[in-house]
């Protein structure tokens, strides 16, 4: 991807520079707790209801400093032009394709663990984003296990990763995830089916945003190729495969690896939100 290294977004908070105290849970209860809170509407993650997200302080009240190498402080670089260029997109795409007004997520970079408006995020969750604070978390070490474990390495893999959680704010703004979470609310045996369909909505969302990045000639070639296998790398089939053996359809809450990746092409080759409809789309 053609990108321009420069300064940290604005709309980036680094919270980077202090631990949480918390211990780390395993990543299949973190992901159940964490769906049950955003379905809910209740902290099922930390017990508490608190959704203070200041940057951690040492005793002296003074945020502390970051710590960090230079291979990091590149990312820092590249995900701030991600969520930058991709926000000004949106703020242009989002009036003209939806008549809806845009206005800026902010993304908070964490170690370990972080408290936030949807209960305590952590490591081992992956990348979210809370609709209670309008807010994208992220630990930047979720890379490294996206080309080791997933073996889906590149830029643009990883900025699918970025753009996927934009597109779960882009579905805030439009009012679609409170219906889903309604919805799945009246009918809890399509809870997970309506995650799937929400979840597959923001992999065509960021296709969206690569149909831009294409007109605008910032991709190079094997990009949208890098895009695609993260999305096939992060299917619940694939995933469920590899941590257990065995394949549970019922139990799905994002979609297959050939779906995610489906959607993200048609994003991708459309460009337009109407072709993103996965709630209206038989299968």
């Amino acid at each position: 991807m053609r990108w321009t290294p420069g300064g940290e977004s604005r709309n980036v908070e680094d919270r980077r520079g202090g631990g949480f105290g918390i211990a780390p849970v395993g990543i299949g209860g973190s992901v159940i707790l964490l769906v049950l809170s955003l379905i809910f509407g209740r902290d099922f993650v930390s017990g508490s209801g608190d959704t203070n997200g200041a940057p951690p302080q040492n005793a002296s009240g003074e945020v502390a400093p970051v710590q960090q190498t230079p291979e990091e402080a590149k990312e820092v670089q590249f995900v701030s032009f991600v969520l930058d260029t991709a926000q000004a997109t949106w703020a242009q795409l989002l009036p003209q394709q939806a008549q809806t007004p845009w206005h800026d997520a902010k993304l908070v970079l964490f170690r370990n663990a972080t408290q936030t408006g949807c209960g305590v995020g952590r490591e081992a969750m992956g990348p979210f984003y809370c609709p209670v604070d309008q807010k994208i978390y992220i630990d930047l070490g979720f890379y490294d296990e996206l080309r080791s474990r997933f073996g889906a390495p590149g830029d643009f893999a990883q900025a699918y990763v970025l753009t996927h959680e934009l597109g779960h704010h882009v579905q805030h703004l439009l009012g679609i995830d409170q219906r889903v979470r309604r919805a799945q609310e009246a009918n809890p045996d399509q809870a997970n089916a309506l995650s799937v369909r929400l979840e597959l909505q923001a992999d065509c969302f960021s296709g969206i945003w690569a149909h831009e990045t294409q007109r605008e000639q910032m991709l190079e070639s094997g990009d949208v190729e890098e895009a695609l296998n993260a999305a096939s790398s992060v299917g619940d089939d694939r995933l469920q495969r590899a941590t257990t053996g065995r394949v549970n359809a019922d139990s799905f809450t994002h979609g297959t690896s050939k779906q995610r990746a489906t959607w993200f092409r048609r994003g991708f080759e459309s460009g337009n939100l109407k072709d993103c409809d996965t709630f209206g789309s038989a299968s």
